[in-house]
């Protein structure tokens, strides 16, 4: 099989594996690999639970893929019974605090630096241990600064031994698809970032309903997106799994498209003797050449800059909720003040100088998006300076919407499919306007606010209490949240939930359909255009829809000026991922 033009492809091999397999049957997974897709790379891994693989038997390994034209770098998976004693901590993760399992964790690092030029991390390198010595010597501190210290000076620790054993050593970390838990559990990503040499991201989404992370789909492709924001150009790849998603081969396989569409650099398979003579393997490889030509043609991705500081919490998956509904997303630790549109969620609330932030940029001339989170988040810290809209403490059930954005004549009133549970938020008529409303019998509530402040405006956003009932919400709707969210850009859906859209700097565009059922969807240009151009089949879309243009309301002499925008609509069966480039 031939290597991938624009990304590499890797398996991890895990130490249960290792210790019963001998190499001819090591030999028949690398067999099985070679029918269906080119492996570019193994990670070996020498340890995991109560496993240890011996120096020789790695040597051994290392040798056989690399005879067979398979790059190999080492792998750890952190978890342990030290001797014979179980701690009080979730999947036997090793104790920081504890000197024996130092020792332990220490002697792993040091043989297996022996053996590879690099090192990757298995997502189990956090603790929550609270055993008695953790309680101890944690203090006073919370759990999370405790843990976020501790973590960062053991880091420091290993990545030295492991530099003083091989000069050459590339050591990476590997960061979980739980970004919101990280700081919990004593993940640094903005302290590791600079101690390791590289680090690598987990993109398994596994199922929204019955897994504890309720993980949106979208977030395959937007964690990647956030730990390349986090070291630019050091995050090695994305890491897929089948757990969660093996009932279903679509979900598999979508992982791994959402991984590379959002630029990984290589895609690692979890885990190699799991996919030996497996049914997914096949289709997989067959998707990665699909794939790798579309990758080629895309250019840098784009979307709205999402401001996911270090160490924050709250609304927790909510931009990959958005992300389900059309929006693109570009999250980042660093607020982009040079973006035409920011959206700051409650974990954006989360930085000290957020207001300060915030502030400055819409004075200047930013449009910037806060959902009812941040708002109250920042609600006695300034934000009320910036709007009229208050917190009432009231909630109110409804079905029906109205979209009438302060800037058009227009109106439209459209209905969900089921009732949705909104906070009541309270406004002053004519000093704040409500762009989308909540309709409640003879009574309306807003769900996006609009505010001019200086030169920029303030839009807030009104969540459902649960994100879920984000997907309810009507096409209108949507096309409505997504026509701001998406300020600045060329582009942007007028789709129900359940569509993910994919912008590039290059003037390409990706859409990806989770609906059950066929659906009709616009794709919505800003400024005059010839057409679209399917950049796989070469069909070309002409034939467009003039959406409502800016109109003045009664007695205003004005309109923000906007460009014309057109509507090109786009049959999509269920599952399908076309890709375009505007004309």
């Amino acid at each position: 099989m031939e290597s991938f033009k624009n990304f590499k492809v890797a398996a991890y091999v895990y130490a249960y594996y290792l210790d019963k397999a001998d190499e001819q049957e090591i030999q028949r997974g690398i067999d099985y690999f070679k029918k269906y897709i080119h492996l570019d790379k193994v990670y070996i891994e020498n340890h995991r639970g109560v496993v240890d693989i011996p120096v020789e038997k790695l040597r051994t390994v290392k040798a056989l893929f690399e005879k067979n034209g398979i790059e190999t770098s080492g792998g750890i998976t952190s978890t342990q019974l030290v001797g014979g004693k179980r701690k009080p901590s979730y999947y036997d993760t090793f104790c920081y605090t504890d000197p024996e399992h130092r020792k332990e964790y220490l002697r792993i690092v040091r043989e297996l630096a022996s053996v590879f030029d690099e090192i990757i991390l298995d997502d189990f390198f956090f603790t929550a241990c609270r055993c008695e010595m953790c309680i101890e010597a944690k203090g006073s501190k919370s759990w999370k600064d405790y843990r976020l210290d501790m973590m960062e000076e053991f880091s420091h620790e290993i990545v030295d031994l492991a530099k003083s054993v091989n000069p050459k050593m590339n050591f990476i970390i590997k960061y979980p698809n739980w970004y919101e838990s990280y700081q919990e559990t004593g993940y640094n990503p903005g302290k590791q970032k600079d101690i390791f040499d590289m680090i690598y991201t987990g993109t398994e989404t596994r199922n929204a309903c019955y897994s504890p992370q309720h993980l949106q789909r979208y977030e395959s492709y937007s964690i990647i997106r956030l730990l390349e924001n986090t070291a630019p150009g050091r995050n090695g790849g994305g890491w897929i799994d089948q757990g969660g998603a093996g009932d279903n081969l679509s979900r598999w396989l979508e992982q791994a498209n959402l991984t590379m569409l959002a630029k990984a650099r290589e895609l690692m398979l979890f885990n190699f003797s799991s996919l030996v003579d497996s049914p997914a393997l096949p289709p997989l490889g067959q998707e990665f050449y699909r794939i790798d030509d579309i990758v080629g043609k895309c250019g840098n991705p784009v979307g709205v800059a999402a401001w996911e500081p270090y160490d924050a919490d709250g609304e927790d998956q909510l931009y990959n909720y958005l992300g389900q509904g059309g929006v693109n997303v570009e999250p980042s630790p660093y607020f982009d003040d040079k973006a035409a549109t920011v959206l700051l969620t409650q974990s954006s609330a989360c930085a000290p100088d957020c207001m300060e932030k915030l502030e400055k940029f819409v004075r200047e001339g930013g449009n910037a998006i806060v959902t009812v989170g941040f708002f109250h988040e920042t609600y006695d810290k300034g934000i009320k300076d910036m709007t009229s809209v208050r917190l009432t403490h009231r909630h109110v059930l409804s079905r029906e919407f109205m979209v009438a954005n302060a800037n058009y004549n227009a109106m439209e009133v459209a209905q969900s499919t089921d009732p949705v549970l909104f906070e009541v938020l309270d406004y002053k008529t004519n000093a704040t306007h409500s762009d989308i409303t909540i309709l409640g019998g003879e009574d309306n509530f807003p769900m996006m606010t609009e505010d001019n402040y200086g030169k920029g405006r303030l839009f807030i956003l009104n969540v459902p209490e649960n994100f879920a009932d984000l997907y309810k919400l009507p096409k209108a709707v949507w096309r409505a949240m997504n026509k701001h969210l998406s300020m600045g850009q060329r582009a942007y859906l007028g789709c129900p939930a359940q569509f993910n859209f994919f912008a590039y700097d290059n003037n390409v565009y990706g859409i990806q359909s989770y609906r059950p059922m066929p659906e009709t969807i616009q794709f919505i240009v800003r400024g005059e255009c010839a057409g679209l151009r399917d950049i796989e089949s070469g069909k070309v879309y002409t034939e467009k829809l003039t959406m409502p243009k800016p109109g003045m309301k009664g007695d205003a002499t004005s309109v923000i000026p906007e460009e014309t925008e057109y509507a090109f609509e786009i049959p999509f069966f269920p599952g399908q991922l076309k890709f375009f480039e505007i004309l």
